[in-house]
């Protein structure tokens, strides 16, 4: 088993995690940070899968990916802040 067989295990249990409490979070709030963290490791995942396949275009899908689930969180969060 090599090392990026165990990273990819782990990335994927941590996107299954956070589905979970995405599913079954109390409020929005901790919704949205499933949500985000979920983004997060799949943006890890992408990574990984650059290096694994050589394709570095991936790096660059992962940036863009980032930064928009963190456009996305951050005016979901304005959103839930002011209630409109």
């Amino acid at each position: 088993m090599s090392v990026f067989t165990v990273y990819l295990i782990i990335i994927i249990l941590g996107v299954i995690l956070c589905l979970i409490r995405m599913l079954k979070g109390p409020g929005a709030p901790d919704r949205v940070v499933a949500v985000d963290t979920a983004a997060t490791v799949t943006t890890a995942l992408l990574v990984l899968l650059g290096f694994l396949f050589k394709r570095y275009v991936y790096l660059d899908v992962s940036l863009v990916y980032a930064l928009l689930t963190f456009i996305g969180t951050v005016a979901i969060a304005r959103y839930l802040e002011r209630g409109i």
